[in-house]
């Protein structure tokens, strides 16, 4: 599949993921949602491992993980941490924000890739692509306009300060995808198998503290949308590792592509969880779509 066409694939699933994330977290307890969510996608991968282990046929070349160093375990683990800190503050702020604000903001995460990928990779987008991440920018100085006729003021309300954290960290996580599956020649299932188990082991500490009650905490419900966020989040990944694999893709255009999902979460969000001044927020989600197009078209 083209990269661009898979990354615009991923964008759909991710758009899935946020959904389940918002309906997860909402009135509940973060930790246990965490927890029991990448549980789900290590359970998937150990069983996948399993059976390649029982029969080494058995399973398609697409899902078999290459056996690895220690070194290259450590380069797997240092990105499921990068990853399991995005999603803490990610998670936290979307408990709070309404989905139709949150993601959007999410959405700015190729703005932060792209000045990574010009400082660190080398890559040179064109000059469409670059206004393309411009108007993404502007967008979202649009968006704080809208949110603050919901209370949300950006300057003042730290869980706005959260959600950017974890898209900042997000960012980080993608040119480190660029760099393991590109530079480093990664397979596709080997980043995507030992980084979901890795992610499991991080957050397990915090389910212990949770479980034994080291903070102040709310009361967690168990939802179907708790599994669902690691079944959305396993499609979505997989195509988004296979874009990224591609030499001739651009990370920056790429994480663009991907942050099409701002159009599922946004329109779930009013849909599904009754958002407010959706009209008020529409031009610059209109906006941030608008950017994503100009990066394709560059």
């Amino acid at each position: 599949m083209n990269w661009v066409a898979a990354s615009l694939l991923s964008a759909l699933f991710l758009g899935l993921y946020e959904l389940c994330t918002k309906h997860a977290v909402r009135a509940n307890s973060v930790v246990p949602v965490l927890f029991f969510s990448t549980l789900t996608a290590a359970l998937v991968w150990l069983a996948l491992l399993a059976a390649q282990a029982v029969h080494p046929s058995l399973l398609p070349a697409g899902l078999v993980p290459d056996s690895l160093s220690w070194t290259q375990h450590a380069q797997l683990f240092l990105k499921s941490l990068i990853v399991a800190s995005s999603w803490v503050f990610t998670y936290l702020a979307l408990k709070h924000l309404p989905l139709s604000l949150g993601s959007p903001i999410r959405a700015t995460s190729p703005l932060w890739t792209f000045g990574g990928a010009l400082l660190v990779l080398g890559e040179r987008p064109t000059g469409m692509q670059m206004l393309g991440v411009l108007t993404t920018l502007v967008s979202f100085m649009g968006l704080s306009v809208a949110g603050q006729r919901e209370g949300v003021h950006f300057l003042r309300n730290k869980w706005v300060g959260f959600i950017l954290a974890g898209t900042l960290l997000g960012a980080v996580s993608a040119l480190y995808d660029k760099y393991l599956l590109a530079r480093e020649h990664f397979s596709v299932p080997t980043v995507q198998a030992w980084f979901s188990i890795y992610l499991c082991v991080c957050f397990l500490p915090l389910a212990i503290g949770w479980r034994a009650r080291w903070w102040p905490q709310g009361p967690f419900h168990w939802r179907w949308s708790i599994p669902l966020i690691a079944l959305a989040l396993l499609v979505s990944d997989y195509i988004y590792f296979s874009a990224l694999r591609d030499p001739a893709s651009l990370v920056a255009v790429v994480m663009s592509l991907r942050r099409a999902s701002t159009l599922v979460a946004f329109g779930g969000g009013l849909l599904f969880f009754n958002e407010r001044n959706g009209w008020q927020k529409l031009p610059a989600v209109l906006g941030i779509v608008a950017g994503i197009l100009l990066t394709m078209l560059g």
